[in-house]
């Protein structure tokens, strides 16, 4: 069973967009995106720098149209499950049928616009803590003041609070952690501070038609698969203050069979999970086009398989 999946914030790096706009008729699918959620999509992907692309509002739906751009030059592709970690769970949304790409990208730009103005009401940030024992890193956080806001497996969780409790965390590790590693994001994301963007998500919400998911999606929220339009879509509004639970989407992956999976553009870090957490299943991360034939492959040997 193929498994496609999408990353969140964090994974773009200045120009990723630049070589996916030479496929044939890309470069006039983002100029259509762009025109429908009024951000220059192709200048953020090509042009701007890293300060730039990190602001939350840019980011989000950067990543969500890399995501469905480079899905879509896969061509004819029937996975058996499809998730993303954090907003990549709009492009996820979208691979299923519950959005289609337009209505999907003007939802996470309300969600990217409404999350950089929580951010800014305080100053906070995410921070990845690699190795330890979750049973003993999570109650040092919550010591701390800081919220788990990502629990990925493989021995990694992020922390998210105000930038004073991530400098205490960075001079106090929990017991078996190696590194701190801050990330490139611009706020505490999944927690009690993004609250404010809940309420603008969920009435930018009730203006939608969603459908019912064409294939399973594996829920953040707790790894389930979700059946209805309407649960996703609330699902997809809580998550912005609530943890992300990927370890527990990998342990579904793992109960629904997975033999391959692929990770869109700008991918890289849930193949890096995947590989420690469901060892023994080949990934691709999708990159740049040169990535494209790798993947295709997999996706056709696991179907024959």
């Amino acid at each position: 069973m193929l498994v496609l999946v999408a990353p969140g914030q964090g994974a773009q790096t200045p120009g990723f967009l630049t070589p996916w706009l030479e496929l044939p008729g890309a470069a006039d699918r983002v100029a259509a995106w762009s025109d429908a959620i009024g951000l220059d999509l192709a200048h953020y992907g090509t042009k701007a720098d890293a300060d730039e692309i990190r602001d939350t509002a840019v980011a989000q739906p950067l990543l969500v149209a890399a995501g469905l751009l480079s899905a879509a030059a896969l061509g004819d592709l029937a996975p058996g499950a499809v998730a993303g970690h954090s907003v990549g769970e709009f492009t996820a949304a979208a691979f299923a049928g519950v959005l289609d790409d337009t209505a999907a990208l003007r939802l996470v730009r309300t969600r990217g616009l409404a999350m950089a103005e929580a951010a800014a009401i305080t100053k906070t940030g995410m921070a990845a803590l690699l190795g330890g024992d979750p049973e003993v890193t999570v109650p040092h956080l919550e010591k701390l003041g800081l919220t788990p806001a990502n629990v990925n497996g493989a021995g990694q969780i992020v922390a998210a609070g105000t930038l004073e409790q991530l400098a205490a965390l960075a001079e106090d590790k929990p017991e078996g952690v190696r590194r701190v590693v801050e990330l490139k994001v611009a706020g505490a994301f999944h927690t009690h501070h993004m609250a404010p963007a809940v309420e603008k998500l969920a009435a930018a919400a009730q203006e939608l038609s969603p459908a019912d998911p064409a294939v399973r999606y594996v829920s953040n929220k707790d790894g389930q698969v979700v059946t209805g339009g309407a649960e996703v879509i609330a699902r997809l509004v809580g998550q912005v203050a609530n943890p992300v639970r990927w370890d527990l989407c990998m342990e579904t992956f793992k109960e629904l069979g997975v033999t391959g999976l692929i990770e869109v553009c700008p991918g890289g870090t849930l193949t890096g999970l995947a590989k420690r957490a469901l060892p023994g299943v080949p990934t691709v991360a999708l990159k740049t086009p040169d990535d494209l034939d790798a993947a295709r492959t997999l996706a056709a040997t696991t179907a024959t398989a």
